[in-house]
């Protein structure tokens, strides 16, 4: 009796009519409208080609720059402005953005803002939008730089926005994650529940990025590249702090205990 994987071998000779080799296509140069640079031993990815694609589609080519991707005075998320008038537009610029977040983490967290509106984007979200391609153009340049990492080691960032979101009060938590000055993952999602706390809130975002930690210890050891070092997770929050070093449950925090034995053992 033959396994899946035999069968699944059989079934592709016959479609390719013989045996399947792979090839050497050398050293990357593109990839799905990423070029890649090298220079020496540093590689840098950007998506220069598709954001002018998208500044275009958007018509928006000499459109005044700004500093930042998102208005920080303000929130997304009133429900009682008036709603776009061309919404099919707006979802496709919002999937053509997207794109972008996998060379641009700092526009991540606002991306995930305007993504939530799809169903029924109001003017304020086209208005973000375009916030949002006017930050593009003047950062058109910019990408990921990996430089050869010094050490073997990883190192994280999170943090979370308590109730942030104004319809549902629920949060949004963020992480980054580096390899040496690398960075590897990064996160902005809006939490499946509301928290009653900022100390549950930020818990919550805790546990995310040492489930990602998780999964790049193992995908290393697999690699044959162990860490020796214990992995670094930067956080803001005492509380927090203090529920992932302390054993000891107590009644205001039985609702998230899988989350705390979780990170705790870890610790």
């Amino acid at each position: 009796m033959t396994t899946s994987h035999d069968t699944l071998r059989q079934h592709l000779m016959t479609a390719f009519g013989g045996e399947i080799a792979m090839k050497d296509l050398g050293t990357l140069s593109y990839f799905l409208e990423i070029y890649v640079t090298r220079t020496g031993d540093h590689m840098f990815l950007p998506l220069h080609a598709y954001a002018r694609d998208v500044i275009h589609h958007a018509a928006m080519v000499s459109c005044k720059l700004v500093a930042t991707p998102i208005d920080t005075n303000s929130k997304l998320g009133d429900t009682t402005a008036p709603l776009f008038g061309d919404p099919t537009t707006y979802r496709s610029l919002v999937g053509a953005l997207k794109y972008l977040t996998f060379t641009h983490p700092d526009i991540s967290y606002v991306i995930q803002q305007i993504y939530m509106h799809m169903h029924s984007p109001t003017e304020a979200n086209w208005n973000a939008q375009k916030r949002i391609i006017r930050y593009l153009r003047g950062t058109n340049e910019y990408g990921l730089h990996f430089p050869p990492a010094q050490t073997l080691s990883l190192l994280s960032y999170t943090d979370a926005d308590w109730a942030g979101f104004p319809d549902t009060h629920r949060s949004t938590s963020g992480y980054c994650v580096y390899h040496g000055d690398n960075v590897l993952f990064w996160s902005s999602k809006r939490q499946p529940t509301v928290s009653r706390s900022s100390a549950e809130e930020e818990y919550r975002g805790l546990a995310n990025v040492v489930v990602e930690i998780c999964w790049l210890q193992n995908l290393l050891l697999e690699l044959q590249r162990p860490l020796s070092h214990a992995t670094l997770v930067y956080y803001d929050n005492v509380s927090a702090i203090y529920l992932s070093g302390n054993p000891v449950q107590h009644q205001l925090t039985k609702h998230i205990k899988l989350d705390i034995h979780f990170v705790r053992e870890q610790v």
